[in-house]
């Protein structure tokens, strides 16, 4: 009989052994009322955080939007001016036009509607 315990080796037996006890305690400690009540809090904390960023998120996306209008505005706005630069006629009414028909052309652009006019933003 003392052959058969010879042949095992302690060592590795001593590891799984103490393996099982910290597994059992780990358990015990994780499933432990004080430990629900950290995971709570952590969890709340994180749940926190998620509304601060989605805030944070909101906020800059507005700004962002806020930005892109502005960015078309003045590409608009300079895209005219350069347009107006390079046919100074089409500005100016041209001679001989008859004051029916402005008053046609701007009965025209107000059957378009606001859709048609660029926007303008208030300053």
């Amino acid at each position: 009989m003392l052959k058969c315990l010879q042949c095992i080796n302690w060592k590795k037996t001593g590891i799984f052994a103490a393996g099982v006890a910290f597994g059992t305690a780990g358990i015990k400690l994780l499933s432990s009322k004080d430990a629900k009540k950290v995971y709570t809090n952590c969890a709340a904390a994180v749940l926190r955080a998620k509304d601060s960023v989605m805030k944070t998120v909101s906020t800059v996306q507005a700004n962002t939007e806020d930005i892109l209008a502005e960015a078309k505005q003045i590409n608009e706005e300079r895209a005219a001016q350069e347009e107006a630069q390079r046919n100074p006629e089409a500005d100016a009414p041209a001679e001989g036009t008859e004051p029916a028909e402005k008053e046609s052309a701007a009965q025209q652009e107000s059957a378009a509607g606001p859709e048609s006019a660029p926007e303008q933003k208030e300053n």
